[in-house]
């Protein structure tokens, strides 16, 4: 994060992505105030102008480095104050937070743009030394639950007490069975194609309630919904339903209930290509790109996982190649003419078969990450 003198920001991110970790760090001169602290909380809840208070009685070097507030969703009514102070007294403020949608279903102030917005992801593969691609979709990328040999627990609590809790709050909803009902599904849609009514039938839930469900986790920064590329309707390609996948392929594997052992099989297969999905998705985000990131069906079932920037690249997650697995990407390549066509695989050596690059995860990670890809 660089920022000029006194711009703002927002970082965005799920729990456990370490923002606070790194603003700490990349701050370490700043005044930092932790709305997750309940006396802290408490006293500028009550009276949001203490903080400005507070501010101005701050030593005077002190607001020549941003003020940095963490967990700001937990008081929206400081935002005003917030606003106040960049106004009056050219302050800045660094806001750290898990879900703007709090924020903007109680219409707070979200400083006109006056703050440039950040995201924060799970761990990426090259902040990881001495990767190991089985531990990584084991466990997932959060900084804590990668590191621990307690993983299990770890990922056991974050889906207990912040997905199934947290996140319940923000539902705004008495109906907790149904929505524990709604967890449930998850492990059965998890990287598909959405049915809403059939998930509703399982939660006992409207469709758009079911719908709801799925925009909390999206706007909480827990999940993601993939939508279908669709450019003209030469195969009769899919066009409404989405694919979700949570954030972490670590979490998601513990609400699957999966464990891997090896490089192989259809469990492999789908945790492979949620870990590419969450890459492409980090990269884009830490490179300040706005290019649509897709998939692309047909109606007689040939599926490329990921379309890029509008069909510019087309991406394929396989753990291992055979000639049958290239007829989908190949349809695509014969329709829209991508720049490029690659299929990503666990196998160790790279190869070119007409217009598609078969490539190792390594290579295609770095060439993504460097920014070469797109």
């Amino acid at each position: 994060m660089d920022l000029p003198p006194r711009q703002s920001a927002f970082l965005w991110g799920a729990r456990q992505t370490g923002k606070s970790t790194y603003l700490r760090e990349r701050f370490p001169h700043s005044i930092h105030v932790d709305l997750l602290d309940f006396d802290t909380r408490l006293r500028l809840n009550a009276r949001p102008s203490r903080l400005g208070e507070e501010l101005l009685a701050a030593p005077q070097d002190a607001s020549a480095h941003p003020v940095v507030i963490d967990e700001i969703q937990k008081v929206p009514d400081l935002l005003d104050e917030v606003h106040r102070l960049i106004e009056t007294q050219r302050l800045a403020f660094v806001l750290c937070g898990s879900s703007a949608r709090k924020l903007r279903r109680a219409g707070v102030n979200l400083l006109g743009g006056r703050a440039w917005r950040f995201e924060m992801f799970p761990l990426t593969w090259p902040e990881v030394a001495e990767f190991d691609l089985l531990r990584a979709l084991n466990r997932g990328l959060l900084p804590g639950v990668h590191a621990t040999p307690h993983y299990r627990r770890a990922l056991t609590a974050y889906v207990r007490d912040y997905l199934t809790e947290e996140v319940f709050n923000e539902a705004l909803t008495r109906n907790a069975a149904a929505f524990s009902r709604f967890f449930e599904a998850l492990r059965f849609c998890h990287g598909t194609m959405l049915n809403y009514t059939a998930v509703a039938r399982d939660c006992g839930v409207s469709a758009k309630t079911v719908r709801t469900y799925f925009e909390i986790l999206e706007d909480t920064l827990v999940g993601h919904l993939i939508r279908p590329f669709h450019r003209r309707q030469g195969r009769q390609a899919i066009t409404a339903a989405p694919k979700f996948y949570l954030f972490d392929v670590g979490v998601a594997g513990h609400v699957c209930g999966r464990e891997l052992t090896e490089q192989r099989g259809a469990e492999f297969g789908a945790a492979f290509e949620h870990f590419l999905l969450q890459e492409i998705m980090a990269a884009r985000g830490y490179q300040e790109a706005d290019w649509p990131l897709e998939y692309w069906r047909t109606k007689s079932g040939l599926e490329v996982d990921f379309v890029l920037n509008r069909g510019e690249v087309a991406v394929e997650a396989k753990a291992a190649v055979r000639s049958r697995d290239l007829r989908p990407i190949q349809a695509f390549v014969e329709e829209f003419s991508p720049r490029r066509a690659i299929v990503v695989t666990a196998e160790r050596q790279p190869r070119r078969v007409g217009d598609i690059d078969i490539m190792p995860y390594p290579a295609f990670l770095g060439m993504l990450h460097d920014g070469e890809l797109l």
